[in-house]
């Protein structure tokens, strides 16, 4: 995260995170349901945790990573779609993010929110997501490239 900071596009990526983060409205029809066919039931049950926000940005982070990896797995496109899970634990909106990114690993929620890609690869572990799935949302494995042009994008 602190690199991120420290480079103009992290701050772009950061910037328009934040505006397409405000409206509340949910995913459409269509994208909730190509998700949910490339989803296990229970990636599903965690998925649908997530704020509308940020289902809206794991669809289209998601849909840029097939784009960027046609070859991609089932499996695979279940991490990019999960791949900010963790994020449920911290249990922070929009503004309490933007703290956090600027403010750091101070207290238990913002840590949480530093933490999230161990957060929800131990989450996405515990219902039974394959090996594949399990590394790309903690960040690494032979796809993560792809995930973070397709994130950061």
């Amino acid at each position: 995260m602190a690199s991120m900071l420290m480079n103009p596009a992290g701050w772009w990526h950061l910037l328009a995170r934040f505006v397409t983060s405000l409206p509340g409205n949910p995913p459409s029809v269509a994208d909730e349901i190509w998700a949910d066919d490339r989803l296990t039931n229970g990636e599903r049950s965690l998925w649908v945790q997530l704020s509308n926000q940020d289902r809206r940005h794991s669809i289209a982070v998601a849909q840029r990573f097939v784009e960027d990896r046609p070859d991609a797995t089932v499996p695979e496109i279940a991490g990019a779609l999960l791949h900010d899970v963790g994020k449920i634990e911290c249990r922070l909106g929009t503004f309490g993010r933007v703290a956090g990114t600027l403010i750091g690993r101070r207290g238990k929620r913002f840590s949480a929110y530093h933490d999230h890609e161990a957060i929800g690869a131990e989450m996405a572990s515990n219902v039974g997501s394959e090996v594949v799935t399990v590394e790309l949302i903690a960040g690494f494995g032979p796809a993560i490239k792809s995930l973070n042009r397709s994130d950061h994008a």
